[in-house]
């Protein structure tokens, strides 16, 4: 069964300031992956700040409704790959 919104809030405000993978729909049956550090959560949104040598824009944010429909999968990526 699914996560609630508030439960995704929660899951994602104890990974602040950890990276992240993201896959997003981004239309037309296309997928977009991009990665960064999640930067923070906010009552509807959250922010990810994005790797600058991979994207040209700096910031993203997601509603965590887009989380709960599946528009955007979220993977934290493990505390040794941080370090490498």
């Amino acid at each position: 069964m699914g996560k609630t919104l508030v439960e995704i809030k929660e899951s994602l405000e104890e990974n602040v300031g950890k990276r992240i993978t993201l896959k997003a729909n981004g239309g037309r049956r296309k997928i977009v992956e991009r990665s960064g550090l999640l930067e923070g959560t906010y009552p509807s949104v959250f922010i990810v700040k994005l790797d600058q040598d991979k994207h040209k824009i700096e910031r993203v944010s997601y509603s965590y409704t887009d989380i709960l429909t599946e528009t955007v999968q979220l993977t934290v990526c493990a505390d040794e790959e941080l370090q490498a």
